[in-house]
C-alpha cells in the first residue's frame, strides 16, 4: 500500500472478522491493512484501514457481505459437527489433515483447520512520547505476520486441493480459522465455542521438544481440553481410523470410566476394531486380595459389555504392578496396538505419560497415537 495515501478506517472488528474482511477486499483488488485499536493490546479488536480513494468500492463490498449473510441460512450450510485440526502449514500438518479428512468423511462432519499465532509485539512502551512510534511498529509487525500467514495458507491449500483432486483425500467441508493469541489457549477457546467433536493434532518426538517441561502445546491441550483429543506422534505409522485394528482403553476402574468408554464408542462408531480393555491394577502381583477384587471387577465389566456392546470385539486384561507406563508400553508392542485411549482424570498416570524425565513415554518415543477424554 502507498505510504503517502490517506487512510481511513472502514470497520472495527474482532481479529477473525477483520481478517475475513481483508481477504474479501483483496479479492476485489482493494488494498487494506489491519491495525491495533488504541495504544495498548488489551482489546482484542482491530481496525481495517483502506485508502480514502477506495472507500466507495470498499463500502459496496461490505454491503454485499451483509446481503450474503442475510440471504444465507447458516444452519443449512455449516456442518452440525466439526473436527478441529491445529496446523502450522508444515508437511506434518498435511499428514494430520489426511487423517482428519478421512475421519470426517466416515463420521459425516466438517473440518476446521486452525492456526494461532502470538502477537508479534506483545510488549508496549508506555512512555508518552514513544506511543505513536511504538504503535506504528506494532501495526507493521502485525501486518507482516498476516501477509506471511496468508502466503503459507495459500500454498498449503494448493497441496490440499491437489490431494483432493487426485482422490487421495475426500472432498469434505473444510474451512480455515486464524486467531491471534497463545496457541493452546486459542485452541481450547475455539473448541468450547464451536461444536467440536474431536481435536486432531500432531506432537513432536521427545528429541524435538525444546523444553524439558511437561511438554508441548499438544500436551497442554491434552490435559486441559474438555473435548476428546487425538494426538499423533510424528514418527507414528498410523494412517487412518479406517485401518485401525486394535485400540487399548486404559482404566483403573474409576466410577466414570464406563461413561468415558461410552463416549469413545460413540465417537468411533463408524469404524470396526478390537478394544483391549486394559485395567491398570495398583500394587504388586503378589497382593492376592487386590488381585481377586480386580478380577471380580473385570467380570462385572464383562457383563456390562455383553449387554451394551454385544457385537463389539472386546478383550479384558489385567495388568498388575506399579510400573503402569512400562506395562502399557509392553502390551502395546506385544498386541500390535494402533491407538491408546485414556481419560485425564487418571492424573498420576497422565502426568507420567507426558513427563520428559521418564525414559520412554507413549507420546514422546513410541509410534502409538493417543486418544484422550476429559471426564
Amino acid at each position: 500500500m502507498d505510504d503517502k495515501a490517506k487512510l481511513v478506517t472502514l470497520a472495527i472488528h474482532s481479529f477473525e472478522k477483520a481478517l475475513a474482511l481483508q481477504q474479501e477486499l483483496a479479492a476485489n483488488n482493494i488494498d487494506s491493512i489491519i491495525q491495533h485499536v488504541g495504544d495498548s493490546i488489551v482489546t482484542r479488536n482491530v481496525r481495517v484501514r483502506i485508502k480514502e480513494a477506495d472507500l466507495d468500492r470498499a463500502t459496496s463490498v461490505v454491503e454485499q457481505i451483509e446481503l450474503k449473510k442475510a440471504s444465507v441460512d447458516d444452519s443449512s450450510e455449516a456442518p452440525k459437527n466439526v473436527l478441529l485440526v491445529p496446523i502450522d502449514f508444515s508437511d506434518f500438518s498435511l499428514r494430520i489433515c489426511g487423517i482428519a479428512f478421512k475421519f470426517a468423511q466416515s463420521y459425516g462432519c466438517g473440518v476446521r483447520l486452525f492456526h494461532a499465532f502470538i502477537d508479534p509485539t506483545p510488549h508496549v512502551n508506555l512512555i508518552e512520547e514513544m506511543l505513536t512510534r511504538e504503535k506504528g511498529k506494532r501495526d507493521k509487525a502485525l501486518q507482516e505476520d498476516l501477509d506471511r500467514i496468508q502466503v503459507q495458507k495459500e500454498n498449503f491449500d494448493k497441496q490440499l486441493q491437489a490431494l483432493i483432486a487426485d482422490g487421495t483425500l475426500p472432498n469434505i467441508n473444510y474451512k480455515y480459522v486464524v486467531k491471534m493469541g497463545i496457541p493452546e489457549d486459542e485452541i481450547l477457546n475455539y473448541s468450547r465455542e464451536a461444536n467440536v467433536q474431536l481435536i486432531v493434532m500432531g506432537t513432536r518426538t521427545k528429541a524435538e521438544v525444546d523444553s524439558e517441561e511437561m511438554g508441548s502445546i499438544t500436551a497442554e491441550v491434552l490435559e486441559r481440553s474438555e473435548k476428546p483429543v487425538f494426538a499423533l506422534p510424528k514418527n507414528a505409522d498410523f494412517e487412518s481410523f479406517n485401518s485401525m485394528k486394535n485400540l487399548v482403553y486404559a482404566t483403573r476402574f474409576e466410577d466414570d470410566d464406563l461413561m468415558a468408554f461410552d463416549r469413545l464408542m460413540t465417537l468411533l462408531k463408524p469404524f470396526k476394531f478390537k478394544v483391549h480393555f486394559l485395567h491398570l491394577a495398583k500394587g504388586k502381583k503378589s497382593d492376592e486380595d487386590k488381585t481377586i477384587w480386580n478380577e471380580i471387577k473385570l467380570r462385572g465389566i464383562s457383563e456390562y459389555f455383553k449387554t451394551n456392546y454385544p457385537e463389539q470385539e472386546i478383550s479384558l486384561n489385567l495388568l498388575n504392578g506399579e510400573e503402569s507406563l512400562l506395562a502399557i508400553e509392553q502390551y502395546v508392542k506385544d498386541e500390535n496396538i494402533d491407538v491408546v485411549s485414556l481419560t485425564t482424570h487418571h492424573r498420576s498416570l497422565f502426568v507420567r505419560l507426558f513427563n520428559p524425565s521418564t525414559a520412554k513415554t507413549l507420546l514422546g518415543n513410541s509410534k502409538t497415537p493417543l486418544l484422550v477424554f476429559h471426564v
